[in-house]
């Protein structure tokens, strides 16, 4: 079969730039756009849905409504991935899911901010609640078969490593792309109002991702590349065999956590630069902007260092790294330490500046190599059982990334909170508790070491040994005198 070439492989990397960018804006702007503070009412902003903790006290509406959406997607991650790896279709097993899922999940993220009633309304958290379930079912249409392709695209470690550095680099421009709105919606504000000047900027945004989802659908024939064997197993026994993997469960886990220390990081960052450090909001994109060119500073040198210190070391030094970042960002919003918002001081720089540089490389290694370890742990699996499941192992890793992000908005809604005087539980306000952003940022640091932790218990030498290829030489020396925990624990 052909190899792709590094242009080919660039072009495959725009996909990603195109569903990172809407996972993106539902990162950075579902509570802030449907829990505005009171700053943001001030300014226009309309509440859509009943406000504060009216879920038994501790949990808002929108964090039930997030919470549920993973049940779905409990069922639909599995039973797309099984589609996907028993798919005969003459084009491939991959490019024709991502096709179809393109437009739909495109529209749907702009319909999400949509909702219908410019009021407190049922009918919007109807709106919210179904929007949000067909959001994440044309994600997962598209991730899963997506990141399967990882591993049968990447023939050799080396091309491994440059497409999962590439579709790194197109995560953060899209991650970054998604805060534009920071910049643009205030310069529109004043023409179309609170609620369209964000609409607009979602809209555009939509239109670039969809063109973006759709170029490596047109320009890669998947056939050409790949020729697997469609797997035989059924849904469940795919997901049970798939579980059964012991260093697949390690992976996993680990990647929840870094999942959920990432996304309160991304879902408090508006909070964190405004409240905390007293920035107006447009430092929101300044901060994130200077994180992601410093980060793709460092990604042509992550290969080297995989070649040096194997994949698993990189990956805990980066759970590290971002444990520092986050705790320095605690330290930043301790009560009264900083001035309020709109009122930075120098020492607000020094904060900012500090954050922005040490949350580089660790957002590099972590962005990268992550990919490349499931794409390891699929094809050793295939080469053991000679099961073609890679779609499976994918969207259990997009089913942890999802339920990741869940769980961090859960906690970020409910924890931002804390500490706020008179709290009023009918209200939408969680900026107003420096407090709460300690707590917040003091818990991302727990799940990043807790990350860090469970990672050594990954077999990384069992796995490279079961794969290695001719020219993966230098990727095997790195770990050769490496002792997982893994094995010893057996």
């Amino acid at each position: 079969m052909k190899r792709l070439s590094k242009k080919q492989m660039i072009i495959f990397a725009i996909g990603q730039l195109g569903w990172s960018l809407l996972s993106g804006i539902i990162s950075a702007w579902l509570v802030t756009f449907y829990l505005p503070t009171k700053g943001d009412q001030d300014a226009g902003a309309i509440q859509y849905i009943i406000p504060g903790l009216c879920i038994g006290g501790f949990m808002t509406v929108l964090g039930l409504i997030t919470a549920l959406s993973r049940i779905f997607d409990a069922v639909t991650d599995p039973l797309i991935a099984s589609l996907s790896d028993r798919s005969k279709n003459p084009r491939g097993r991959r490019i024709p899911f991502m096709q179809i899922a393109a437009i739909p999940l495109s529209i749907v993220t702009v319909l999400l901010f949509c909702a219908p009633v410019a009021d407190k309304s049922p009918w919007n958290i109807v709106w919210i609640s179904v929007a949000i379930v067909l959001f994440y079912l044309f994600m997962t249409m598209y991730c899963t078969p997506y990141n399967a392709l990882i591993s049968e695209f990447g023939k050799t470690q080396e091309d491994r490593m440059f497409i999962s550095t590439s579709i790194s680099l197109t995560f953060f421009a899209g991650t970054l792309l998604a805060y534009t709105p920071f910049v643009f919606a205030g310069l529109l504000r004043g023409a179309v109002g609170f609620a369209w000047s964000y609409r607009i900027c979602f809209i555009v945004l939509a239109v670039i991702a969809c063109v973006c989802m759709m170029i490596p659908t047109f320009f890669l024939k998947e056939r050409e590349f790949v020729d697997t064997k469609p797997s035989e197993e059924n849904v469940v026994k795919s997901l049970v065999s798939t579980f059964k993997n012991k260093d697949f469960r390690t992976f996993s886990i680990s990647d929840i956590m870094y999942w959920v220390g990432l996304t309160m990081f991304q879902t408090g960052l508006p909070f964190f630069v405004k409240v905390s450090m007293g920035f107006d909001e447009g430092m929101v994109m300044v901060f994130m902007g200077g994180m992601t060119v410093l980060s793709a500073v460092f990604y042509p040198f992550v290969t080297k260092m995989v070649k040096k210190f194997g994949k698993k070391k990189l990956v805990i030094a980066g759970f590290l790294g971002l444990a520092v970042c986050y705790a320095i960002t605690a330290v930043s919003s301790i009560p009264n330490f900083l001035p309020e918002q709109g009122s930075a001081d120098g020492l607000s720089w020094v904060f900012g500046i500090l954050i922005m540089v040490i949350a580089a490389l660790p957002m590099a290694l972590l962005g990268i190599i992550p990919q490349s370890i499931v794409a390891d742990v699929a094809e050793a699996e295939a080469v053991t059982t000679g099961q073609n499941r890679e779609g499976m192992f994918f969207a259990a890793r997009t089913f942890a990334m999802k339920f990741g992000q869940s769980l961090a908005m859960i906690l970020f809604t409910s924890l931002a909170i804390l500490g706020v005087e008179h709290l009023d539980t009918t209200s939408n306000d969680i900026t107003a508790s420096k407090f709460g952003l300690v707590i917040v940022a003091i818990v991302a640091v727990a799940f990043c070491v807790a990350g860090a932790i469970i990672l050594l218990f990954y077999r990384e030498k069992k796995v490279m040994k079961t794969i290695a290829k001719e020219g993966d030489e230098a990727f095997l020396k790195a770990i050769e005198n490496e002792k997982d925990l893994g094995e010893k624990a057996e």
